[in-house]
């Protein structure tokens, strides 16, 4: 059976919302993706305040990308969290293999973070003036995001 949802959006403001939302997708997933590889493999005198934090970097990533899945289908986008479309769509670089000293896991969920948080941000300025709604999705994702980066910056002292 096939079925398509219907927008309220005019196409033109449609393929904006669609692609902000489908790139955001995949940058969701893979940070969740990431801060799991990282939470399994940090060792080090800080492991068990990293290991825990990241957990919630994972509950955020997973809770927003849900959200942000659902809103997409709202809007008539059928969204796409296949893991070959996050691989070649996510703006995080990899995690990297082995195990994480406590500093170098902290960076790399410092930078992991800050490139999700560029792209929402990006992508949030476009959608504003052809959907609040879609915009307010980015508002609060990118307001929980710019917390946990704060955190682990903070861990860091950078």
């Amino acid at each position: 059976m096939t079925y398509a949802v219907k927008s309220t959006l005019p196409e033109t403001d449609l393929k904006t919302v669609g692609e902000a939302l489908q790139g955001t997708l995949m940058d969701l997933i893979d940070l969740s993706l990431v801060a799991k590889q990282i939470h399994w493999n940090v060792v080090g005198p800080r492991f068990r305040s990293i290991h825990l934090q990241l957990d919630e970097v994972v509950d955020t990533a997973r809770q927003y990308s849900d959200t942000v899945a659902e809103r997409a289908s709202a809007v008539g986008v059928s969204p796409d969290g296949r893991s070959a479309t996050v691989s070649r769509g996510s703006a995080i670089p990899a995690a990297s293999e082995g195990w994480q000293p406590d500093t170098e896991a902290v960076q790399a969920m410092v930078t992991a973070l800050a490139a999700v948080i560029g792209k929402a941000r990006e992508r949030m300025k476009a959608v504003g003036p052809v959907d609040p709604v879609t915009e307010d999705v980015f508002i609060q994702l990118i307001g929980e995001l710019e917390k946990e980066a704060w955190m682990f910056q903070a861990e860091n002292g950078r």
